[in-house]
């Protein structure tokens, strides 16, 4: 596995944004729950409104907001994941 890999998402070349992929574990996990967590309990605060008065646009919008930090923490966990695979099959 490369040191740095861009985050999903991120067309640019060079990417600007990566992962360092030899960063501790718990660091990479601790980045990726903080993520996780935002967009959990943003999507928690909007489901247990008794009332939204919100158009489709502006939904819309909010929901391409947070997948942003949705993918980033997707992306930390895949790289743990593969992490923790290496270090079984080694």
């Amino acid at each position: 596995m490369e040191r740095y890999v861009p985050i999903t998402g991120i067309d640019c070349t060079p990417a600007s944004l990566l992962i360092d992929t030899q960063a501790p574990l718990d660091v990479l996990h601790a980045t990726a729950d903080y993520r996780i967590r935002v967009v959990t309990q943003v999507l928690e605060n909007i489901a247990f409104r008794s009332e939204i008065a919100s158009d489709t646009v502006v939904l819309s919008d909010f929901a391409q907001l947070l997948v942003i930090p949705l993918r980033d923490g997707c992306d930390l966990l895949e790289v743990i994941g593969r992490r923790l695979q290496a270090q079984v099959e080694s």
